[in-house]
């Protein structure tokens, strides 16, 4: 039988590395300046805690985890002090991505699927405002899927299978972007073409023809 090749009609982004700098090392140093010794323990690139997860997941609210953070401090700490410590990962934007994505949205229905909190929202969405032109973040996608905001997270299975319902698409004509390898094996379980987008690289060096 001849090898199907299905024309991509869809693409989903990750946002952290993807489309936005990040530096986890920002707020693992940031938590070591307010006591923690072992925050890279409670939260990282490739995994999170109970704590953390339940704020991704939206289980918690932001005051549920600063108060949950607090009774895990060595010393007296504020919310305030949480917040930015929490907030000292996000860098910028990658302003060529989001000018290509404005184009790119005119070939492709385009989705963002970010493992992400309100804190984080609250941030990188008024920095947006303020450092560009751009109304929102979601007005760059036909969809935008956060973490906090549907209750699931990758790399679960249930996540991307959240999007492709939810969206009403298929997998086999949709692309994965995501700089952590281990939120692909998941996806491409379900017939989702996946692309690591590896340090240096940006998302408009992919040939997405080719897939």
């Amino acid at each position: 039988m001849p090898y199907l090749r299905f024309m991509i009609k869809n693409i989903i982004y990750d946002f952290g590395g993807v489309i936005y700098n990040i530096d986890f090392k920002k707020t693992f140093e940031a938590f070591e300046a307010l006591g923690f010794s072992n925050f890279d323990d409670m939260f990282s690139q490739h995994h999170a805690n109970v704590l953390f997860q339940n704020l991704e997941t939206g289980k918690i609210t932001p005051q549920e985890f600063y108060k949950q953070v607090k009774n895990q401090a060595p010393q007296p700490i504020t919310d305030e002090q949480i917040r930015d410590a929490w907030n000292a990962l996000l860098l910028n934007y990658r302003l060529s991505s989001l000018q290509f994505l404005t184009e790119l949205k005119e070939q492709y229905n385009l989705y963002l699927l970010s493992n992400t909190n309100a804190i984080h929202y609250d941030y990188f969405s008024a920095q947006l405002r303020k450092e560009t032109s751009y109304p929102s973040l979601e007005s760059f996608f036909t969809k935008a899927y956060y973490s906090h905001g549907i209750g699931l997270r990758k790399p679960n299975t249930d996540a991307y299978e959240f999007v492709l319902n939810d969206a009403g698409i298929k997998a086999e004509e949709t692309i994965f972007v995501d700089d952590t390898i281990g939120n692909l094996p998941n996806a491409e379980k379900l017939g989702i073409k996946t692309v690591l987008l590896q340090p240096g690289m940006l998302i408009e060096n992919i040939d997405y023809d080719n897939y």
